[in-house]
């Protein structure tokens, strides 16, 4: 089965992305499922109700999320109820939402998603790689087929975390720092890896914001207010190809596609 993983959707512009470009990608992929990060799908922080319904809507079968997830706190109670929306694994178990869940894909495949954020330079956290393997005892019951965002700054903590899922999980894929890496491959025993699957929005821009404002913030330091950038819209977002009778993957391959 092949499963879709789009990068961080920045804004309107990214949404804008996923709308005219995902479809054709699905059908020439022969996509059966697809997970999307979208932490900074509204306004490019947080993602709200209406936002995360549209998305949906779109065809998207999971919303992965990272340090973000909280920035729109009207997001807050829909948590408690929405299975589809997942936050990191490794914040308290006291956190509202689903850190992990098991779904139907469009070829009646069962498919495991876990969320982790990463604790270098990010927001504090329990360790990722525990919270891992707590939750994976939990989805393994239902499935061999399991696809973990890792949303993470470090390159560092996002590789480690690679290797130590290798042939435990289906893939391990980067988000967050919403440049597209060159190192996506299957590791050893059976792991699909990527550093960073990229982002969806404007690439004239700083990673996905108006990039004006953000040399303004570099150069003086005072608070600003940032806003999704809107030139050179882009989609990024990876292919993995995965055995379902075992879970392994087989291939994994960028999508790279101008709105």
């Amino acid at each position: 089965m092949k499963i879709l993983f789009i990068g961080d959707i920045i804004g309107s512009p990214g949404r804008s992305a996923v709308r005219h470009i995902m479809p054709e990608i699905a059908r020439e992929h022969g996509v059966h499922f697809v997970i999307a990060n979208g932490e900074n799908a509204a306004a490019g922080f947080g993602l709200t109700v209406t936002v995360a319904k549209e998305l949906f809507a779109l065809g998207i079968d999971v919303l992965t999320t990272g340090n973000h997830l909280w920035d729109k706190k009207e997001i807050i109670p829909f948590l408690s109820s929405e299975k589809r929306i997942l936050r990191p694994a490794n914040y308290s178990d006291q956190a509202v939402g689903f850190p992990y869940g098991v779904y139907k894909a469009g070829n009646g495949a069962k498919v495991g998603v876990l969320n982790l954020l990463g604790r270098v330079f990010c927001s504090t956290t329990d360790c990722p790689f525990k919270a891992a393997d707590k939750a994976l005892m939990e989805i393994k019951k239902e499935t061999d087929i399991v696809i973990v965002d890792i949303h993470a700054e470090a390159t560092s903590e996002k590789i480690a975390m690679g290797w130590y899922l290798d042939g435990r999980v289906s893939a391990v894929i980067g988000t967050h720092t919403h440049v597209m890496t060159a190192d996506e491959r299957v590791l050893p025993l059976g792991t699909a890896y990527i550093t960073d699957a990229g982002m969806c929005g404007g690439f004239d821009s700083v990673i996905g914001m108006d990039k004006e404002g953000i040399i303004k913030r570099f150069l003086d330091q005072m608070p600003a207010k940032f806003k999704p950038a809107e030139g050179d819209v882009r989609f990024n977002g990876v292919v993995v190809e995965v055995e379902e009778k075992n879970g392994k993957a087989k291939t994994i391959n960028v999508i790279k596609e101008c709105l």
